[in-house]
């Protein structure tokens, strides 16, 4: 079973407003870059869509190291709070409905496959990886916000 680090960040403009995301995983040495974005989002979905991406990019099961700033997805996944969500029909503990369902459902789906150790890094702490998603994210965020 291959071995693979996932660092990942979102980043949001004026949340809502653009936002952007990004992913670097590491297998064998080798790193893929990935990112994306879009013109109106708020960054939780930013930061749920750089961990989708990066699981959905791979391609058979691994041992992954996940990595990221967000309490938001790493708290959700790690804690089991999106499990539970689901399970009560995406109703959070207080019956109050919970954000972000069909991320949140793409994500657990797309953990699935993978035995996975969670990781929250301090944002703006200096770490390479995620400074590195930092900036890469809040670039396509500033690609959405010349369109408008």
């Amino acid at each position: 079973m291959d071995k693979v680090e996932i660092y990942t960040d979102g980043s949001c403009l004026y949340n809502p407003g653009p936002g952007g995301w990004a992913a670097i995983l590491v297998c064998r040495g080798k790193e893929k870059v990935i990112s994306g974005g879009e013109a109106d989002t708020t960054n939780n979905r930013m930061e749920l869509l750089g961990a989708i991406s990066a699981y959905e990019a791979l391609k058979r099961p691994c041992e992954v190291v996940f990595c990221s700033d967000s309490k938001y997805v790493i708290d959700g996944l790690s804690q089991g709070w999106a499990k539970s969500w689901r399970a009560r029909g995406w109703k959070k503990a207080d019956n109050k409905p919970a954000l972000n369902q069909e991320l949140w459902q793409r994500l657990l789906d797309a953990c699935e496959p993978h035995k996975t150790e969670f990781i929250w890094i301090k944002g703006h702490a200096g770490h390479p990886y995620n400074e590195r998603c930092d900036a890469l994210a809040k670039e396509e965020a500033e690609k959405y916000q010349k369109e408008e």
